[in-house]
């Protein structure tokens, strides 16, 4: 059994077409735990709707439901309440999934590795009207750790994990501003599991005003994006996922430990220690021009 894990907020207007597009999918073998972050419009009505349909063994809602979190801490929230579940997918609320997503990570997942496994997947980037397709990116660089702390590869939306993963990433709390996908990639890289890039798009990721991210179209619209946000918010976070994974080191791979020390140690230091952690293998970002911009920040502190 698949268990699908769903945060809505104010989503009415998207919520139907991702409901109808669970139900579509050749692996029929799930159920769906979800939980609302505090909406005002009719998006539990829906999923009330849904339910009915469904029946309420397939459909449940999840206790602490209705009380506002922010998306990250929902869906961590979420994980943390599926405790039984055997393969965890996050689900965003205004996407539509491919017919194939679910058996595709099922069998990402499946084969004799019992370790920690986390499953991505290329999207369908589409407009509010599920039109004007555009495959996104693969990521240039192997997915792993210290990369994790520079740059999120793995989307929410295409996301699946196993119990293993789940564990670790409910036994380290995410950090106050951290999101779900980007958290669950690093706890799973930093404890040695595995990242696997399913090179299929299997979601149709619906680009519209209200998109809490959203996809930049290239790779100098996200550069330019950054270097108008600034490197305040990118260094706070990072800050806070470096101490976050420090204070459980005994759950960290061996190689992963003595790399966070040194880029820890970088960003306590002056230049020189930054430099060095800079050296780390792998500590970098997905295309040239957004390492640079990463390597200027991190040497700047």
């Amino acid at each position: 059994m698949i268990t699908i894990l769903l945060s809505t907020y104010n989503g009415a207007q998207f919520l139907s077409d991702q409901l109808a597009s669970f139900e579509a999918q050749t692996d029929r073998n799930w159920c769906l735990l979800w939980r609302d972050d505090g909406s005002s419009d009719a998006t539990r009505e829906i999923m009330a709707g849904f339910a009915g349909r469904i029946g309420a063994e397939r459909c449940r809602e999840a206790p602490n439901s209705g009380i506002h979190l922010g998306a990250g801490q929902s869906f961590l929230s979420l994980l943390a309440a599926a405790k039984d579940a055997r393969i965890i997918a996050f689900a965003d609320q205004d996407d539509v999934w491919l017919p194939e997503k679910l058996a595709r990570a099922r069998l990402a997942l499946s084969g004799q590795n019992s370790g920690p496994r986390l499953y991505t997947a290329r999207q369908y980037l589409v407009d509010a009207n599920l039109q004007s397709r555009r495959l996104s990116n693969l990521p240039a660089r192997k997915p792993g750790f210290p990369a994790c702390l520079t740059q999120n590869v793995v989307h929410g939306n295409t996301a699946v994990m196993n119990r293993a993963a789940a564990d670790l990433i409910c036994r380290i709390p995410g950090p106050a501003g951290t999101v779900h996908d980007w958290w669950s990639y690093i706890v799973v890289s930093a404890c040695g599991g595995s990242i696997t890039v399913d090179p299929k798009p299997v979601v149709l990721y619906r680009q519209h005003e209200g998109n809490l991210i959203g996809s930049p179209r290239t790779t100098v619209a996200r550069a330019v994006g950054a270097i108008k946000r600034g490197p305040d918010i990118f260094m706070t976070m990072m800050r806070r996922h470096v101490r976050q994974l420090e204070a459980h080191g005994d759950l960290l791979a061996a190689t992963a430990r003595a790399d966070l020390a040194r880029i820890a140690a970088g960003l306590d230091g002056g230049f020189a220690p930054r430099l060095s952690a800079m050296r780390c293998p792998g500590l970098s970002r997905q295309t040239p021009l957004e390492n640079l911009l990463f390597r200027l920040w991190f040497v700047l502190g």
